[in-house]
């Protein structure tokens, strides 16, 4: 068969007449003679496809036959099925609502392919033209859900967290109606990453530890977990949601077997943190954990400049600038930037005096502050029973008797 045949074939079968039936078989006796070319079959699908797709052929019989040369695709070589695959996709661009069905195979298949090849953003672009919410078909919450969860994946593979993020996003309204526990799981890995890529660290180390308490997730990624929850939670800014999950994971006796366990240890202790220690922990980290932060530093270096000036609020009343820098390895001007910073925000208590060059330290006083806050609970809670009082003074009464009897 050639190109003049088949178009010759394909006109004379477009101008006869029959059920729908009949003229799909023929259509598929076509096809099956264009599967069985060694030369020339990929220009010969073309010109098939271009006629099967064209306004004067039925749609019942356009959507099955399209539905058949799908399934074929799996068989072709990839650089063959992705030229297939682009021409068909192109070809049924104006009628794409009418072929909804067999453009999301085209599309979920083509992906496939660019995922085999690396080619991450491409894969997440194909996937992502498939009109989940706003097409013709209802698409099941499992094949949307799961289908937004790998273009999330696909878009961290190629570092854009961004992209990743607004597909977590739109899976997170999708997850709890699923009562498919691997894709909730495979939700939470995703929506983990996403944060530790967007340096929400310490809820990244969260969801990470979560996952890490999950039957459902076997031993060896259950420690993977752990290990990221406890990168992540070195990682974030020093403050007191760090320190709830430091304690989390120093009491986590997995923890004690996990490589650096050092440095967590010392975190968990309020030890000071020396740069020739960090050398074991900076090899477990991702590239995306490197990254430098606008004053120079790296993440990791943020984080322990941060640690160790609390550590050294609890050793010291006060401490001038230039002993303050030699302590944290760093230039006095960063040291006194870093805390300022911290100070501001309230993850440490004083003040910095900048015309004697020294940072005053201040214990912050839990206990009196328990007392105000249990003080105002007491409080709000005797107003309740006032109000409840003055309205339903004998439902009060008997509440009251019932106390005194039991």
């Amino acid at each position: 068969m050639n190109a003049t045949t088949l178009r010759q074939q394909l006109a004379n079968l477009g101008g006869t007449s029959g059920g729908h039936k009949e003229q799909a078989d023929k259509y598929r006796s076509i096809l099956d003679q264009i599967l069985l070319q060694k030369d020339g079959q990929i220009e010969l699908l073309k010109i098939f496809i271009e006629a099967i797709v064209h306004d004067q052929v039925s749609l019942v019989i356009s959507r099955q036959i399209l539905t058949d040369i799908c399934n074929y695709f799996t068989k072709l070589p990839d650089a063959d099925s992705q030229v297939i695959s682009h021409f068909l996709l192109d070809r049924v661009q104006p009628r794409v609502i009418s072929f909804e069905e067999q453009v999301a195979t085209i599309r979920q298949h083509l992906a496939g392919i660019y995922e085999r090849q690396e080619q991450w953003r491409e894969a997440a672009n194909v996937l992502g033209l498939i009109p989940l919410e706003t097409g013709q078909r209802q698409y099941s919450v499992d094949y949307k859900l799961e289908t937004y969860l790998k273009i999330a994946r696909l878009y961290l593979e190629d570092e854009d967290a961004a992209m990743a993020e607004s597909f977590i996003n739109r899976a997170s309204m999708l997850q709890t109606e699923t009562k498919n526990e691997n894709l909730q799981i495979l939700f939470k890995v995703c929506y983990a990453r996403v944060l530790d890529y967007r340096r929400k660290f310490i809820e990244a180390a969260q969801r990470y530890n979560e996952l890490s308490y999950r039957n459902e997730v076997d031993d060896e990624e259950r420690l993977i977990a752990l290990k990221k929850a406890l990168i992540c939670t070195v990682l974030a800014s020093a403050g007191q949601q760090r320190s709830r999950m430091l304690a989390t994971l120093f009491k986590d006796e997995r923890c004690q077997h996990l490589p650096a366990y050092n440095i967590l240890e010392k975190m968990y202790l309020d030890r000071i943190i020396k740069r020739t220690e960090l050398q074991e922990f900076e090899a477990l980290l991702m590239d995306h954990q490197k990254a430098k932060t606008p004053d120079g530093s790296s993440i990791l270096d943020r984080a322990v400049f941060e640690h160790n000036l609390l550590s050294a609020s609890k050793l010291y009343n006060n401490i001038t600038f230039d002993e303050l820098g030699a302590l944290l390895e760093i230039p006095p001007k960063k040291a006194e930037r870093i805390a300022s910073q911290m100070i501001t925000e309230s993850r440490m208590n004083g003040y910095i005096d900048q015309i004697d060059g020294i940072v005053h330290f201040e214990a912050r006083e839990i206990l009196p502050q328990w007392d105000k806050q249990i003080q105002s609970l007491c409080y709000q809670v005797n107003n309740i029973i006032e109000k409840i009082t003055q309205a339903e003074s004998e439902w009060i009464a008997m509440k009251m008797d019932e106390e005194m009897v039991h």
